[in-house]
């Protein structure tokens, strides 16, 4: 299993009406430092359907400025299709909803 495999791997056992974050997968996967290759894995992540890469969020609990979700915040609306809720302050409270891995 190659490196974006193995990140897809664990990705995808982000429970429904979960997060985790970008560092939260990298130290999971074995490097601390890789944030941003599990950002680089979940842009170019070949099967939306069964990668649930929605899911994972930054360290403040934002969402990702990027259009990969289909579109300005699309990552939001499918976080909160899945029971996810957002503060005023537009951040997901980690405390209630990260992902106890």
């Amino acid at each position: 299993m190659n490196t974006f495999e193995h990140i897809y791997s664990i990705v995808r056992r982000i429970p429904l009406g979960k997060v985790a974050t970008y560092g939260q997968i990298a130290r999971i996967a074995g490097n601390p430092r890789w944030s941003r290759v599990v950002g680089y894995a979940l842009h170019v992540n070949p099967d939306n359907s069964s990668i649930p890469c929605h899911r994972v969020l930054n360290r403040f609990g934002e969402v990702s400025p990027a259009f990969i979700f289909g579109g300005l915040d699309m990552q939001r609306v499918l976080l909160e299709e899945e029971g996810v809720r957002f503060g005023e302050d537009g951040k997901v409270d980690l405390d209630v909803y990260q992902w106890d891995a």
